[in-house]
């Protein structure tokens, strides 16, 4: 593989991670959650997730390990790989306090109203252990973006995409309390896009770590749980928080367009 084929997964992951930003600069640039888009964009992240995980990296994970230890070895290493990674994510949930879990649901419109929001002092120090959550959380996804994109750069693209689309509520959660502490555009900003770095700082990690020893075991161990990782992600945390936002059928119904924009574009791709 040549540098290009381990570079762009790392840009990817770049790009995903600065999402977090981006939430961020919709609490400065609005007054108003766009509760019906964004309900329909969580939905449509989940089932790009959802089918990418099933249809795609699940059964490659498999093949791949199906090829190296025989059909029952084989299968049975897939399984275990998708299972440890839901394992994985949930106990760095768990690891998060829920006070500072940056999966609560948080609207633009609490940057404006004092009385639902108390003690500038607390308020910041939620903003910084929200952004310390996120980063946690953006670690694995940064993992997950990297291993996806050095198999498949189509893959890659749509892992990023939908990972992109989640993190724009944790940017809104960091951005909220910290604008409101510090009444600080610049801080709310930076600290929102900092917290996603850690996602590229998973890709680096992954290359530089793992890139040497991938073999086609290691390689199906870590596809399979990447697809575990993106299933509880949009099962525990996606579609809960579209629903959240108030817009149930929008979020089924972006669910529903996710799975079909990918079931198509992999038909046209492949």
């Amino acid at each position: 593989m040549n540098i290009i084929s381990y570079i762009q997964p790392v840009v990817l992951s770049l790009a995903a991670g600065i999402a977090t930003g981006i939430g961020g600069f919709l609490v400065l640039a609005f007054r108003k959650t766009q509760v019906r888009a964004l309900s329909t964009m969580l939905g449509f992240s989940a089932g790009v997730m959802v089918y990418v995980s099933f249809m795609e990296i699940l059964p490659e994970a498999e093949n791949i390990l199906i090829e190296a230890h025989g059909q029952g070895n084989g299968r049975i290493l897939s399984v275990l790989s998708f299972f440890f990674g839901i394992v994985l994510i949930a106990l760095i949930d768990e690891i998060v306090p829920e006070p500072s879990n940056p999966h609560q649901i948080h609207r633009i419109e609490e940057a404006d109203q004092p009385g639902s929001l108390t003690g500038a002092g607390k308020l910041l120090k939620t903003g910084i252990f929200t952004a310390i959550a996120v980063t946690i959380h953006n670690f694995p996804e940064g993992i997950a973006t990297y291993i996806s994109g050095i198999r498949s750069p189509e893959l890659g693209i749509a892992v990023a995409l939908a990972i992109a689309i989640h993190n724009i509520p944790e940017g809104i959660a960091i951005a909220i309390p910290v604008y409101y502490a510090t009444k600080s555009r610049r801080k709310a900003l930076w600290l929102s896009l900092l917290s996603g770095l850690s996602e590229p700082l998973g890709a680096i990690l992954t290359m530089l770590i793992l890139s040497p020893y991938i073999s086609d075991t290691l390689f199906g161990i870590v596809f399979a749980a990447v697809a575990g990782i993106m299933v509880y992600i949009s099962l525990d945390e996606l579609l809960p928080t579209a629903r959240e936002y108030g817009e149930h059928h929008l979020s089924i119904l972006g669910f529903v367009l996710g799975m079909g924009v990918m079931a198509f574009s992999v038909l046209l791709i492949f």
